[in-house]
């Protein structure tokens, strides 16, 4: 039998790569959506799109909703809007897709009755209105991050949302999750921004002609390396600010890695830095699958 949920209208507020994935893998499932934005020209595009059956600016189009899905920056989770609060039904489970959780769910706790704080881990370099794409969370984790006094059915009611859009579904404690993204998704984006400002001025100190030979070889090693850092600058911004405390501890972690491959290098140590090559090349499927990413 399904889920209550179900039965009723989906609110999606913000329709950019994670909502927008959302509402049309919903709507693909015969569910009714109903999305929720701040500009009328990206509401307009979000019909032409099908990704919502109603689409507004006001938070009254929330209503009616049987669970409403947060897809807004971290700042507005953070500072939610006094007028979107207000228009989140009691009865709707809510939920939030930050990749930051322990103090969206302090700053929620109190603010809905069914509020479930989550995160699917799954992305791409777009964002906006144009980069919500079908099927972007199939075979990805989500993972939710309940408090202890978290409404039992509403948690089971995102698991059946995750599942539903075809996430691998987990659960951890709010800081945990943090210090683990901290590792796997905050730090990657300033070691690859470091990357792109190294090679940038390292080749500028050399000379104009170096710096345009640079560019021309740059291939998809060096693609695949820097996605993340050429990423948005806000989000990036945001995510370092909410995990402070867990992304200093990654980039002191990544910088006595990367002096001890220095060392190695200075020393001409061949067969050590072979050594933790292989190290490396033996960890790397631990953590990349090839039919998985995280974002």
């Amino acid at each position: 039998m399904p889920m209550p949920w179900r039965q009723l209208p989906v609110g999606v507020v913000g329709l950019g790569l994670i909502g927008g994935s959302i509402a049309l893998d919903l709507r693909q499932q015969g569910l009714v959506v109903h999305g929720l934005v701040h500009r009328p020209a990206t509401a307009e595009r979000a019909l032409q799109r099908d990704l919502v059956d109603r689409v507004s600016t006001d938070p009254a189009v929330l209503q009616g909703c049987g669970l409403v899905v947060l897809a807004l920056p971290l700042d507005g989770l953070l500072d939610p809007d006094p007028k979107l609060l207000a228009a989140l039904p009691p009865q709707a489970v809510v939920t939030d897709v930050g990749s930051v959780k322990q103090p969206v769910l302090e700053r929620w706790q109190g603010l809905h009755p069914r509020f479930v704080p989550s995160h699917p881990m799954a992305g791409t370099a777009q964002a906006g209105v144009e980069a919500g794409l079908a099927g972007l969370f199939a075979g990805r984790p989500w993972v939710a991050t309940p408090a202890a006094d978290t409404d039992a059915a509403a948690l089971a009611s995102v698991q059946d949302l995750a599942t539903l859009l075809g996430a691998h579904w987990l659960c951890c404690p709010a800081a945990a999750h943090d210090q683990a993204v901290a590792l796997i998704s905050h730090l990657p984006v300033l070691v690859s921004a470091a990357l792109l400002q190294a090679a940038d001025r390292s080749a500028a100190a050399a000379g104009d002609e170096l710096g345009a030979l640079v560019r021309a070889l740059a291939s998809s090693g060096f693609a695949d390396t820097t996605r993340v850092g050429g990423g948005n600058p806000q989000l990036g911004t945001l995510m370092a600010r909410s995990n402070r405390t867990a992304l200093l501890q990654a980039l002191q972690g990544y910088r006595h890695s990367l002096a001890a491959l220095e060392q190695l290098v200075q020393q001409g140590e061949w067969s050590g830095l072979q050594g933790a090559l292989q190290v490396a090349q033996q960890l790397r499927p631990e953590f990349v699958q090839p039919d998985r990413s995280a974002g």
